[in-house]
């Protein structure tokens, strides 16, 4: 499963890239063994808002009852929408498997070829993959991203007869781009 997971981030990455954009963080929680989905983190604003942004990510994931979760995201692009210090490689793309025992990080650096540029500047990249280094088990994370793994396994209490489908409702609403695997779909 995992590098299956590892497979369809670097190709979302890439095709990003291709595009100019790079993609913001996503999040995959796992029930079981079995993926719930993918949520993309809602349209941000740099600052408090991108934090409380890629915070609530978990919210899919603690009203699914995931017991794993693995959360993607590119360096310099965390750093700057939370205005944060660059901590490790960029740019590189980290993504974290956690469960509530811990977590471990697993970092891909890349070196960006540049394939064309707009009239208005933007930039169309390919991301050439260095070599990975070694997975760090309680591998330092960003503060919106340690957050993100910390609520994942809190349990949401509402009030309806469905929280997880009122959960996936709400944050669509709120922008975030939400994909269930056939077995969470509503």
């Amino acid at each position: 499963m995992w590098n299956g997971l590892v497979g369809v981030v670097k190709e979302t990455y890439t095709a990003g890239l291709g595009e100019g954009v790079v993609p913001g963080p996503i999040m995959m929680p796992l029930v079981r063994g079995e993926l719930v989905g993918l949520i993309w983190v809602r349209p941000l604003h740099v600052g408090q808002d991108a934090l409380a942004g890629i915070a609530e990510l978990a919210n899919i994931a603690a009203a699914a009852g995931a017991d794993e979760v693995v959360l993607a995201w590119e360096t310099h692009d965390v750093a700057t929408a939370c205005e944060l210090p660059i901590v490790g490689p960029a740019p590189c793309l980290n993504m974290v498997l956690a469960t509530q025992a811990g977590h471990v990080l697993h970092q891909f650096p890349y070196a960006e070829q540049l394939l064309s540029r707009s009239p208005e500047g933007w930039a169309s990249v390919a991301p050439d993959w260095r070599p990975a280094p070694v997975p760090q088990p309680g591998g330092g994370l960003v503060p919106p991203i340690q957050t993100a793994v910390n609520y994942s396994f809190t349990p949401i209490k509402l009030d309806h007869p469905d929280p997880f489908g009122v959960t996936v409702v709400l944050m669509e609403e709120d922008g975030y781009r939400i994909s269930l695997t056939e077995a969470f779909a509503r």
